[in-house]
């Protein structure tokens, strides 16, 4: 499909440059795919759209300080770094800003020399393999040296920080947030339990495959970069049996959507793995495992609203985007969510 398909008008003003005050005032715009209806609500009263017997299933991933500001060894170039994907014997996958500027056996160093990084392999569009040096835990080192990775969009400001995770975060590894599930509390997934709603967590660690841009004119040739995930025993079998009695299974955002159906495309069922996908989502695409989905608006153009259209029609996704401007929602990580389900 052409890309230009998914295009829609949004003003500069409407990109979110800071969360709303309280994670569940966000406004909701519910969406009936199937009745095609359009209704403003607030994240709050997201708890009326659930039944007893409901799956809901969040992705804990949590986001690391994945963005690193350094200097190349000796020359004192600036070299900034996005860390995209944790590779054995601790080799990483990173995104260099200035990618001309480091090449193979290159090195820069981090926090006066409290982290150093050797450039292994250079790839494709900034792309490269490193091996960081470094003296103690990594992830501790990170927390000294490094920052978060907020979207370009985003003015960066560390009062936000903390803002940028989820409550129900738990595995390190993200360069980005699952930005559908900033809408929930504590409170409002107690409140879904007491309902009788079964809520399960999978991990996918986001890299370059969720926000790298489009920059082909035909969905056919875009290639997803591949982004590992996980999926535990017990979760798998719960999912299963759901699947089995036909209970609603709503997914909180493209990430543990994509999780789902990769994994049920490849086995024809939920198996617990740990491995990577790179599946592109695109309308066409066919759902095998999940009936709602929990999502953020998303950037033109993307392949997160390809997701979505795919999940509905694009036409009635365009026209809700369109509904979205008109009532001033607020757009992208920090804006505002969407709730689309079916009548099954």
């Amino acid at each position: 499909m052409d890309v230009n398909l998914f295009d829609f008008y949004l003003p500069e003003e409407l990109i979110a440059q800071k969360p709303s005050e309280l994670r569940q005032n966000a406004r909701l715009l519910v969406l009936n795919k199937d009745e095609k209806t359009i209704v403003d609500e607030h994240f709050y009263d997201i708890t009326k759209y659930f039944n007893k017997g409901d799956v809901l299933v969040l992705n804990n991933t949590k986001v690391i300080p994945a963005r690193l500001r350094g200097v190349k060894v000796p020359t004192g170039a600036h070299i900034e770094t996005i860390l995209l994907k944790a590779l054995p014997d601790d080799h990483y996958e990173v995104l260099i800003g200035n990618a001309k500027a480091f090449k193979v056996g290159n090195i820069v160093s981090f926090g006066d020399g409290l982290l150093l990084m050797e450039c292994i392999e250079k790839k494709d569009e900034g792309i490269h393999i490193v091996k960081f040096k470094y003296d103690g835990i990594f992830l501790e080192i990170l927390d000294k040296v490094g920052t978060m990775p907020l979207p370009p969009y985003i003015k960066d400001d560390s009062a936000k920080y903390a803002r940028y995770q989820t409550v129900f975060a738990k595995i390190p590894g993200s360069a980005a947030a699952p930005t559908a599930g900033f809408h929930f509390t504590t409170e409002i997934l107690d409140i879904l339990r007491n309902i009788g709603v079964e809520i399960l967590e999978v991990t996918l660690h986001i890299g370059l495959g969720t926000f790298k841009p489009v920059s082909v004119q035909d969905t056919k040739d875009h290639v997803m970069h591949y982004e590992t995930y996980e999926i535990c025993e017990e979760v798998a079998t719960k999912l299963n049996v759901a699947l089995k009695e036909k209970r609603r299974i709503i997914s909180v955002g493209t990430t543990a959507t994509r999780t789902l159906e990769a994994n049920y495309l490849k086995y024809n069922k939920i198996v617990a793995t740990n491995e990577a996908t790179n599946l592109f989502i695109t309308p066409g695409s066919k759902f095998n495992v999940i009936s709602a989905l929990i999502t953020n608006f998303h950037l033109p153009k993307s392949t997160l609203i390809m997701l979505v259209s795919a999940f509905a029609d694009r036409e009635y996704i365009l026209k809700a985007y369109n509904h979205a401007v008109k009532e001033k929602y607020r757009f992208f990580s920090f804006g505002d969510v969407m709730y689309i389900y079916g009548q099954n």
